[in-house]
């Protein structure tokens, strides 16, 4: 038996994840998880106000069909362009975000303290850094 060249790629529009009600559906669940877990902790305006920009934000995705960059966005309308695009945003936001994580370590320790949280979401992005950077060596 010979491995199949057939590999599907990211940009295929059959996947499942190019499906444009996903990310709209994706939102409107994480905008009632919010209202939820706001009104738990007593704060229900705050969660009706979360829901409504996340509820927003989905129905933004869900109308804005036409447009190339909404399409490219949700994983419809996606080719090898968009997908170096997201590639790029991603890592762009991956390191805004490391980088708030190691000035708020800083802070922290500066101020005396342990530097909770800080350490272990950097140890989880550091983590997972190593992992990937040794999965895709593996598989290229």
């Amino acid at each position: 038996m010979t491995p199949s060249n057939d590999k599907r790629l990211p940009t295929d529009r059959n996947t499942w994840w190019a499906n444009k009600w996903l990310l709209p559906l994706f939102s409107v669940t994480l905008g009632l998880i919010m209202l939820a877990a706001s009104w738990a902790g007593g704060h229900p305006r705050q969660g009706a106000y979360m829901f409504g920009v996340m509820a927003l934000f989905g129905a933004v995705l869900l109308l804005g069909g036409r447009s190339e960059t909404i399409r490219a966005y949700r994983g419809d309308g996606r080719d090898e362009r968009w997908a170096m695009i997201d590639l790029k945003a991603t890592a762009m936001a991956g390191l805004a975000v490391m980088t708030a994580i190691i000035i708020g370590f800083i802070v922290e320790i500066a101020n005396g303290r342990n530097g909770s949280p800080y350490v272990v979401l950097g140890a989880i992005a550091g983590i997972a850094y190593i992992v990937a950077f040794f999965v895709e060596r593996w598989r290229s």
